[in-house]
């Protein structure tokens, strides 16, 4: 917090909101005035140190000065999954309310385009505060001291809405993460611009991509994901006019923009400022990475811009960066050592079968990483194990709805539930373990399944799913489900059936139990994009 007003004080850079149609940018202390007026209405208000406020709103412009006022009054503040048009008020309103009992929110910030919400929540029981007085100043306000071992932020995770979750990030937690990123990634306050259209509502948008660039003091230009997903282009579009040098998404995005760019005229932008294009928050797929490399190398990118990285909401964000300007380093292993023996053999690029896994990088300073097999013991290099993380970073503690829950053993030790190993001092990651696939005693990743369905003609790039099937007493089965734009159409739903499971086949060495084709938009994703592979499996159970 001492960095963040330090930061407000005596920094001139700052945040551009609001493209394309209205674009506004506001000086670092700017940001910081609006959010002592908007501190002394909470503090007025009755809103105590310690307090648990959420915040909903789409606007980063009223939400960097409303996390930034919480704080100042001594508060954590939780980002509120936001509905959309599809989205079935009555039943949000229930699942919002389970979340503000479960953290202990009396109030939420309000902020368009959500305020016709405000009836349909205050039906419910909650207060709620607008972002009034956001244009006024309270100078003299002094900002309520917090402990490292204070919470700074409650970090919703994607599952289910049923059984909610929210990580306990403390401010010591979000103090040596950040220290830490800026580190790996050699974060230049002076020059530097970040370009993102990540959700605030996810650890990435708000850790990386607003907290950490208003604490330090470097450029941001942020816009919403309505703007990107209703034109990618516009991703490009603002590196260009901006001079960008950082971005991140996940892996899907990068598998978009590399096919919208392979499309658009010479010359059309200029990414040659780009020195880092963060890939992390899902499993990264080498294939789309080097047609995006492919793509974005007519535009002046260097293909070293590509910056592989591992994370979760567990360790406030950042775990692994890979070397700077190293761009996309595969590993290629041996796939029977992989599936039989939990082993990470290398074999040649060639190798019938390989598998290949992006290197993530070593862990960032002042983070631990181990590797362990079924039995808790530590594994060697390249033995295939259950990923823990200990470290400064590492958060205390879930908030669950049967209370508070910690998530480190008495070591120390998180247990991250992926599948991975160590190679060279550098993390690599197969997956989450509670999604492998046994079949014959073999471990088959979801993602090598998915990569080979979305192969067959007709398929939605990005838009696969295998999940195993535990019925019937048997856990050898899996499903996999591909979106289509000809699913309605019988005989091209028949031939792309009969694609996957020839191809899945083929690759993988196992045969899908059955293959659903689906319309666009039904697959089951978090609202950044990642699939819930086991809301699908539910799903599947109940069709």
């Amino acid at each position: 917090m001492d960095t963040l007003v330090a930061t407000a004080r005596t920094s001139a850079k700052g945040m551009t909101t609001g493209e394309p149609a209205a674009p506004v940018r506001r000086t670092w202390g700017e940001v910081h005035r609006r959010a002592r007026g908007m501190a002394a209405r909470l503090r007025a208000a009755g809103v105590a140190p310690g307090d648990a406020v959420a915040l909903l709103a789409g606007d980063p412009a009223i939400i960097a000065p409303g996390v930034q006022a919480v704080w100042l009054a001594g508060g954590s503040i939780t980002m509120l999954h936001q509905p959309t048009a599809r989205t079935d008020l009555a039943t949000w309103a229930d699942d919002t309310v389970r979340v503000l009992e479960m953290i202990g929110a009396r109030r939420v910030l309000l902020g368009p385009p959500f305020e016709p919400i405000a009836d349909v929540l205050r039906e419910h029981g909650v207060t709620i505060s607008g972002f009034d007085g956001l244009d006024d100043d309270a100078p003299d306000l002094r900002p309520e001291p917090v402990a490292e071992s204070d919470t700074a932020l409650l970090q919703l995770t994607s599952g289910s809405t049923a059984e909610p979750k929210a990580v306990r990030i403390t401010h010591g937690n979000l103090w040596a993460n950040a220290q830490a990123m800026a580190e790996a990634a050699a974060l230049k306050p002076d020059s530097d611009v970040m370009v993102s259209w990540l959700p605030l509502f996810h650890d990435m948008g708000m850790v990386g991509f607003l907290i950490v660039p208003m604490t330090l003091g470097i450029e941001l230009v942020k816009v919403t994901p309505v703007e990107f997903l209703s034109g990618p282009l516009i991703w490009p579009d603002l590196i260009t006019r901006y001079g960008g040098t950082i971005t991140a998404a996940p892996n899907f995005a990068y598998a978009l923009l590399g096919r919208r760019l392979a499309r658009a005229a010479d010359g059309a932008y200029d990414l040659s400022t780009m020195r880092l294009a963060l890939n992390g928050a899902e499993p990264i797929d080498p294939t789309a990475i080097e047609a995006f490399t492919a793509a974005t190398a007519r535009f002046g990118m260097s293909p070293g811009a590509v910056f592989c990285a591992y994370g979760m909401a567990e360790a406030t964000l950042g775990i692994a960066f890979a070397p700077l300007g190293r761009g996309m380093v595969v590993d290629r292993i041996d796939a029977d050592d992989l599936e039989l023996r939990q082993h990470a053999t290398p074999v040649a690029a060639d190798a019938p079968g390989a598998r290949a896994f992006p290197l993530l990088g070593p862990p960032l300073p002042g983070i631990e990483v181990a590797v362990t097999g079924d039995d808790g013991e530590r594994l060697g290099e390249r033995g295939v194990g259950l990923l823990k993380l200990r470290g400064d970073s590492i958060s205390p503690g879930y908030l669950t709805m049967d209370g508070p829950l910690a998530t480190q053993d008495a070591d120390g030790w998180l247990d991250t539930g992926d599948e991975g190993y160590i190679v060279d001092g550098e993390v690599v990651v197969c997956g989450r373990r509670k999604d492998v696939i046994i079949v014959g005693g073999r471990n088959i990743y979801p993602t090598d399944v998915e990569r080979a369905a979305a192969e067959v003609e007709g398929v939605r790039a990005g838009n696969t799913a295998a999940v195993r099937l535990d019925t019937y007493g048997r856990r050898d089965r899996f499903a996999v489900a591909v979106e289509s734009r000809d699913a309605e159409n019988p005989e091209s739903a028949h031939r792309i059936r009969d694609e996957v499971t020839s191809r899945v086949t083929a690759q993988v060495g196992a045969r899908p139990y059955i293959v659903h084709v689906l319309p666009p938009g039904s697959l089951p994703k978090t609202p950044s994009g990642k699939l819930r592979r086991a809301a699908l499996r539910e799903r599947l159970k109940e069709s």
